[in-house]
């Protein structure tokens, strides 16, 4: 089953539970968190708490997202609530493209980067009820850096690229007791700024402070373990790169468990209520291949095991206000 949240004529909102091409109205449901958070309270699946409401309205889905009307699979009513985050290098395949970005002089040595890659290689899978190695992992922002499924991703005026991960993320709601409870999976476009990266790796930190987009759907139930999908660019009715991606734990140097575990082991991130996105990596860039996305360029990533595609265009802010005055009180 896949779940979105989308705008109605009215002006609220609804769940939509798609399963094969029909898809229909959640009734008595106003969020995918609402409706989560229902699920923990009576125990049961988030697939049962929404199979157990019915059938509303049948919708197209399709046409309303071309309509504008699909929001984000998952958010909150205080977007300072849903925290954005990822963890990198977790890709077989992954740590090339950053290795030669920050590769040494001498090239017997190392860079930071491969060890880490390694690193999740050799201990990034351990046994059953047992801690692996943990993972490099980012901050990307809050609700506010959410960007609905065909709404543009802005790159602010400082960045030096505007570039595509195509992601999966995954989706948790944090439950009455500081329990995490994984929601399900969407498709994800962890938009970075590669430039800035390759500069130092030191301000990967800076690199990763951009929105994101993730949806328009959200799968619930367990994630696949080969995951195969297309990444594009699209430049007016012209395919100007395009790519396939995998994901998937078959794919990966990393069990989702322990990617995981190393993210809600912080007490921080296991505040009641609260929503957290979370983007488990990519080995498939076009900044690797030479492309510069620029304004009106429209990324897409799509994979059938998702559902519908996500796409957005890209728009590069002409100018911030620079420097940014702090006033004292």
């Amino acid at each position: 089953m896949f779940l979105s949240q989308i705008a109605l004529p009215d002006g609220t909102r609804a769940v939509v539970a798609r399963n094969g091409d029909a898809a229909h109205i959640v009734p008595g449901a106003g969020s995918t968190r609402d409706l989560a958070l229902a699920a923990i309270a009576a125990g049961r699946p988030l697939l049962a708490e929404a199979t157990a409401r019915g059938q509303g309205e049948a919708v197209d889905l399709a046409a309303m997202l071309a309509d504008g009307r699909v929001l984000l699979p998952v958010d909150h009513d205080d977007p300072a609530h849903l925290h954005l985050t990822g963890t990198g290098l977790t890709h077989l395949g992954s740590a090339a493209t950053r290795n030669a970005m920050h590769a040494k002089v001498d090239p017997e040595a190392l860079t930071d980067s491969m060890k880490m890659f390694r690193m999740g290689v050799e201990g990034g899978k351990p046994p059953a009820g047992e801690v692996g190695v943990q993972p490099e992992w980012f901050y990307k922002g809050n609700g506010h850096a959410a960007v609905a499924p065909g709404a543009a991703l802005v790159s602010p005026s400082f960045a030096l690229d505007a570039g595509e991960e195509p992601e999966i993320a995954g989706i948790y709601v944090i439950g009455p007791d500081g329990t995490p409870w994984r929601m399900g999976f969407a498709l994800g476009n962890e938009f970075s700024d590669h430039v800035t990266e390759r500069g130092n790796y030191l301000w990967l930190a800076h690199s990763k402070l951009r929105p994101a987009s993730f949806g328009p759907e959200m799968l619930v139930g367990d994630l696949p373990a080969h995951v195969e999908g297309i990444s594009r660019i699209l430049r007016g009715d012209r395919v100007i790169w395009e790519k396939p991606f995998v994901s998937g734990e078959a794919n990966m140097s990393h069990t989702l468990g322990n990617l995981e575990h190393h993210h809600f082991k912080y007490g921080v991130f296991r505040q009641p209520g609260d929503v957290h996105v979370h983007f488990f990596g990519t080995a498939t860039l076009s900044f690797s291949d030479g492309i510069k996305a620029t304004s009106g360029d429209v990324f897409e990533i799509a994979s059938p095991a998702f559902g519908l595609p996500l796409r957005n265009p890209l728009e590069q802010r002409a100018q911030d206000p620079a420097p940014v005055a702090v006033s004292a009180l």
